[in-house]
């Protein structure tokens, strides 16, 4: 029963910032835009060579069988 004295605050402050963290992540901004960056991985443009040039960089270009 002396827990209950202890516990129930305790239990009341955790609620109370859990709450105020959720009201300033609301004002900050993190839920503005949910969907763009779930895409921003699949649209990522990696940087890649054109098609055409067929040497990596650091290659000298030379394949073996050629």
């Amino acid at each position: 029963m002396n827990s209950l004295f202890l516990l129930i605050p305790l239990g009341l402050i955790l609620l109370v910032a859990a709450v105020a963290a959720f009201f300033w992540a609301v004002r900050s901004g993190q839920f503005d835009d949910l969907e763009t960056p779930a895409w921003r991985i699949a649209l990522d443009d990696d940087g890649r060579p054109p098609e055409g040039d067929a040497s990596a960089p650091g290659d000298s270009g030379h394949r073996p069988g050629r």
